[in-house]
């Protein structure tokens, strides 16, 4: 009896009637079942790479039935873990070298399936839109160490076709390992990934995981007689007199009183007269100037008298700057 579903694959006639019975209809979708395993089990040379990227290894009888199913580029696929309360992912193809019955992928994927090295996985063709957003999440507060990490992620892109809201990607970088997850992709879709191929793809970053914000703590040498503004970039601002209360300006201001005092008191360490051992109350004879240096006598001539009312030292704590004193206008004559 003729079955009009059923076609032999090895005879093009028949291949051709049922596309002309099919002719219209929804087009087939590649759907097989393969044991899967990691990509550090394939045959061949080491592909560190590849293990770290979002595309499979697929046995050469699967590009067979792809080409007779005229599945266009980029070849993107569905994995389904049926065992798991059918949990799925996507990703694309890099070669077709594997065992037959087999498919290879990276480690990542398989922990994101909840498969182990030989289980049975779904695999299906699918059409996934071009991305326009992506915001993703690091794993590891290591990734803020990272210099430039647009063109990093730029550079790991190019070994994933797709990505998938949900996944937990990992990507390699100067020896090592980042994860990175996916909690948000635009535009929406039914399967919740977007392809990354040959799109403008903006991407947002989320604070990595068990990151915390560095505390702002206000210096121990400076007091403050209030609270800190907060600037607009995040920076804190001084409250208004902080700088006059830490070098005490009101004792050192050329109108202090306490400023004359200690002029006074300054001076008087140095300015007093000389006397000789034998004269007479009430000389007013020079005193002799030594030849050569004494030992613990200073040969410096005495200091001039300061003004008592001028500005006295400034000795300010470690660490701070001083900007002048109050500025005061110049008096008219009379």
């Amino acid at each position: 009896m003729f079955n009009p579903n059923y076609y032999d694959e090895d005879d093009p006639m028949s291949m051709y009637q049922q596309a002309m019975l099919h002719r219209g209809g929804a087009p087939r979708r590649f759907d097989e079942y393969f044991r899967c395993y990691p990509v550090a089990m394939l045959p061949g040379p080491d592909r560190e790479e590849a293990n770290h990227g979002g595309k499979v290894f697929l046995p050469p009888s699967a590009l067979d039935k792809l080409t007779r199913l005229h599945i266009t580029y980029p070849m993107l696929f569905e994995l389904i873990n049926g065992a798991k309360d059918g949990k799925k992912t996507h990703a694309g193809v890099l070669e077709f070298i594997a065992e037959e019955g087999k498919i290879y992928m990276p480690y990542w994927l398989m922990q994101t399936l909840g498969v182990e090295p030989g289980d049975l996985l779904q695999v299906k063709s699918t059409n996934i839109p071009l991305g326009t957003f992506i915001k993703l999440q690091p794993q590891d507060s290591s990734f803020l160490d990272i210099s430039d990490p647009k063109a990093v992620l730029e550079n790991a892109f190019r070994n994933f076709s797709c990505l998938t809201t949900g996944d937990i990607f990992t990507f390699s970088y100067n020896d090592n390992v980042y994860q990175i997850a996916v909690l948000e992709c635009k535009p929406q879709h039914p399967s919740k990934a977007i392809c990354t191929i040959e799109t403008d793809l903006s991407v947002d970053f989320a604070p990595p995981v068990g990151y915390e914000e560095p505390k702002r703590t206000s210096g121990t040498s400076t007091p403050r007689s209030g609270k800190g503004v907060l600037a607009g970039k995040g920076g804190m601002l001084h409250s208004h007199g902080t700088m006059a209360q830490a070098i005490n300006y009101e004792a050192i201001a050329p109108s202090a009183t306490t400023a004359a005092d200690g002029a006074k008191a300054t001076s008087s360490h140095f300015l007093s007269a000389g006397h000789k051992l034998n004269s007479k109350k009430g000389s007013k004879a020079p005193t002799p100037q030594a030849s050569t240096p004494v030992a613990g006598r200073s040969t410096n001539p005495p200091p001039t008298i300061r003004r008592t009312n001028g500005p006295q030292p400034l000795r300010l704590p470690p660490g701070k700057l001083f900007f002048g004193y109050e500025i005061k206008p110049v008096r008219a004559k009379p």
